[in-house]
């Protein structure tokens, strides 16, 4: 089968695809042939050897997830069966034409939900779900500001904060083009944080108040001018590093007690490898959500996957908006 192989870490010219040998499953895990690949910020981070687990020196195969029809099952998978379309986290990436992935953490595919956006789907709308719902706790009416809001963990926490019943929604991004991207996801409010003071903003559109939601994946200098515009009782998330050099951000107990601010930690991946049952719900509402109309992954383009040193440029730009997928 082929596959996209890192053996150094580097530019996006770095992934390579190669013949490699197709995946053995173990007894609790079942094999996938890929239909349709999610990429992912975290991916280029990977290939930069900037994501947590990432080793130099290892040759890996890059992705998080995907999407597929399962070839074969281990003898002690319980809930799939062969032919049964699944998305996934795979065990060893997603950058190929057959994975591997635990019986945990494989999803169905229901017959009405059309293979890319199920592969779209998975990582950002678990993220987005569980940063919201489990890690903030937005309660109805509270302003919520989101950063990257035109990418797919931003466009996917805008369309799930207006129906968890925020009353404010506020994005942040890079251009004026992905201004009215964010706009036709449902933000309320969208700011040019090259070309305004997002902190400024925010305030002004709150009375002085702040946001009482911050949803932070770029950290650095991003984390801390965040702080200045989270409310009193404001909840800051933290779940990535999006920023150059994943430099993180830095605070001190006296931004915490006396305005009772909290900042939160979250990653899918750390999930993913010591609590994967934590993530179930998440995979089930986001499907739902889906099936209803209620929630839409935005697809803005494909490549085939011997192409997917030019996604990762795309994104790369700061000028993808929505998801992008690789095709095997």
């Amino acid at each position: 089968m082929k596959a996209i192989v890192v053996k150094e870490l580097g530019a996006p010219e770095v992934m390579q695809l190669q013949e490699v040998g197709k995946p053995e499953i173990a007894p609790h895990q079942v094999l996938i042939q890929v239909k349709a690949i999610s990429v992912n910020f975290a991916d280029i981070k990977a290939r930069q050897g900037q994501y947590h687990g990432a080793e130099a020196g290892t040759a890996f195969t890059p992705g998080l997830d995907c999407a597929g029809e399962i070839i074969e099952v281990g003898s002690k998978v319980t809930k799939f069966k062969a032919g049964q379309r699944v998305m996934a986290f795979p065990k060893n990436g997603s950058y190929a034409e057959y994975v591997a992935a635990d019986e945990a953490l494989t999803y169905a595919v229901p017959d009405e939900l059309d293979i890319e956006t199920a592969a779209a789907s998975l990582t950002v709308g678990i993220t987005a779900y569980n940063v919201i719902q489990k890690m903030a706790r937005l309660a109805p009416g509270e302003t919520i500001l989101i950063h990257a809001a035109a990418g797919g963990i931003g466009s996917t926490a805008i369309q799930l904060a207006r129906l968890f019943g925020a009353g404010k929604i506020i994005g942040t991004v890079g251009s004026d083009e992905k201004k009215e991207a964010a706009k036709g996801f449902g933000a309320d409010h969208v700011i040019n944080y090259v070309s305004s003071d997002f902190v400024d903003e925010v305030k002004q559109l709150t009375g002085g108040k702040g946001a009482d939601v911050i949803l932070d994946t770029v950290a650095g200098e991003n984390f801390e001018k965040s702080m200045n515009c989270l409310a009193p009782f404001g909840r800051i998330v933290s779940f990535g590093h999006g920023n150059t050099g994943s430099v993180p951000g830095t605070l001190t107990t006296a931004d915490l007690h006396s305005s009772c601010r909290s900042v939160l930690g979250y990653s899918t991946g750390t999930y993913r490898k010591q609590r994967p049952e934590f993530l179930q719900e998440a995979a089930a509402k986001i499907t739902e959500l889906m099936l209803e109309k209620k929630l839409e992954m935005s697809i803005s383009k494909r490549f085939p996957l011997a192409e997917a040193a030019q996604a990762h440029a795309h994104i790369e730009s700061r000028k993808s908006i929505g998801k992008i997928l690789l095709m095997p």
